[in-house]
């Protein structure tokens, strides 16, 4: 026999464990650290891009020898820094008269809030932040927009928003376009649990047969790099997926300048690239509208890490070319392989 109160009692537990539920839940919710209010205009310190939260991001710059005849700001790939991933070829970028660019993303390297995912349109916001600031430092030069996987990602995402970056051009190199739509069910299935079950796990190591480039060399450096980042929290990983969800998408309108006019893109791609499959790139290139401005490359030899392959040269001269002449044919030939290569 019920005992009175009891159905108040019943009802004051069953509340108490949906409210343990949503704790949980909410303890359990990826953590995105995106930019803060306003609180200056932004600025280039000596070394460091700083937004207009105040959040200083670590800036190199890597002169030619002579006087430049264009400007590069390059954009790092996932758990990267901008000390690493030119080191292999930044000598023959500036010996073509090109002062390169480059800052620790939020989240990598030496910037704030290490190791956590600072949000897609952050990352855009800051690359056409930093894009204007120096072409407000070098107005009479051309300036380009380059970024690696990831970095060619958020450059995509920037080249596509309301204000995006002002520069004359565009270089993705293997950009990270690898959303869920062509991802198999397993892992999308397993990318929304670990979301919302582990989002602070971290997880380190590699996955077999996939091997980011044949220079083992810049490898073991790549491994012993402090500022590389070992351990990549679930919900940084999330983020990475929802930036290249947006990067695919955003493709086929990419890209285009403060008018609405569209800007140069080239865009180099491995065949033996196994980090971001050639089965979704394919996808989203065949997207591309007839008149887009965004004109292929395959290099035959190269793997993911495009400027630290072994057949890296061949990169540099295309990129070269391009900074120079947007219109000519690249001296690697890889424009040409890049129909036989979509047809596949």
């Amino acid at each position: 026999m019920d005992q009175p109160g009891w159905p108040r009692y019943r009802l004051g537990m069953r509340s108490l464990v949906i409210l343990l539920a949503l704790l949980l839940g909410a303890a359990c919710t990826p953590v995105v650290l995106p930019m803060g209010p306003a609180i200056a205009p932004p600025s280039l310190a000596a070394d460091a891009v700083v937004a207009a939260d105040g959040a200083r991001l670590p800036m190199r710059a890597f002169p030619p020898e002579g006087p430049p005849r264009a400007v590069l700001l390059a954009l790092h790939g996932f758990n990267d820094h901008s000390g690493n991933f030119l080191a292999d070829s930044i000598g023959p970028l500036n010996a073509g008269g090109v002062l390169v660019y480059a800052y620790d993303q939020r989240g990598f390297g030496r910037s704030p809030n290490r190791g956590y995912w600072p949000g897609e349109a952050t990352l855009a916001s800051d690359a056409a932040t930093a894009a204007r600031l120096l072409r407000a430092r070098h107005p009479g030069l051309p300036l380009f927009l380059m970024g690696e996987s990831m970095g060619g990602a958020v450059a995509v995402v920037a080249g596509t928003s309301a204000e995006p970056p002002p520069v004359d051009g565009y270089i993705l190199l293997a950009p990270a376009l690898w959303g869920r739509a062509s991802m198999n069910a397993v892992m999308r299935g397993g990318l929304w649990v670990a979301a919302r079950t582990m989002p602070v796990l971290g997880f380190q190591g590699g996955v077999g047969g996939i091997v980011a480039s044949d220079n083992m060399a810049a490898l073991r450096r790549l491994g012993r790099d402090p500022l590389v980042l070992r351990s990549t929290r679930v919900d940084a990983a999330v983020g990475l997926v929802d930036l290249m969800d947006a990067a695919t998408a955003a493709l086929p309108t990419c890209c285009r300048d403060a008018t609405q006019r569209p800007v140069p893109v080239l865009l180099l791609y491995g065949d033996k690239d196994t980090l971001i499959p050639a089965r979704p790139v394919r996808a989203a290139l065949r997207r591309l509208p007839p008149d887009s401005p965004v004109r292929i490359g395959i290099h035959e030899e190269g793997f993911h890490l495009l400027l630290t392959d072994s057949n890296r040269a061949e990169v540099v001269s295309d990129i070269l070319a391009f900074t120079a002449d947007p219109a000519t044919p690249l001296p690697s030939g890889a424009d040409r392989f890049a129909p036989e290569w979509l047809a596949r």
